[in-house]
């Protein structure tokens, strides 16, 4: 089984909306993906938000910690979910595998009914507390 990375970024706007991305196959989710062969965590965050928001972002705190192991796939996946900010740049889908389709600020409620596995999985309903979660054996949504 193929060990794989994966960061992705919790980032909200005054109003408290939260950015998230839709993939070409529909699903929604927060910025984020693979880390790359010597990169560190937050290179990969700082990357990822760019390719696929536009925005330029610094990481801050932890978030969480979460792992599966994707039998489909055969990949063993570590994914780390930090907590950033936007410091520049704007709205712009730049991702080079062109597997984003759009990007928008949405509601916690919005994120709940796009993304209701994803919205439980972070506890996005609950005081924000770094955690570590086994989350089993999974298929590719």
């Amino acid at each position: 089984m193929k060990r794989v990375d994966v960061v992705s970024a919790i980032m909200n706007d005054e109003a408290e909306n939260i950015l998230m991305v839709k993939n070409v196959k529909g699903y929604w989710g927060l910025p984020g993906g693979a880390v790359e062969n010597g990169e560190h965590l937050h290179q990969a965050v700082i990357r990822e938000v760019k390719e696929e928001t536009g925005y330029v972002c610094k990481v801050n705190e932890l978030h969480s910690v979460r792992e599966a192991f994707f039998q489909d796939k055969k990949h063993h996946a570590l994914m780390i979910t930090f907590f950033a900010e936007i410091t520049g740049g704007q709205m712009d889908i730049l991702d080079p595998d062109h597997d984003i389709e759009d990007v928008k600020w949405v509601s916690m409620q919005t994120f709940q009914k796009l993304n209701p596995e994803l919205y439980h999985m972070l506890k996005l309903n609950q005081k924000p507390q770094a955690f570590y979660k086994f989350e089993g054996n999974r298929t590719v949504g």
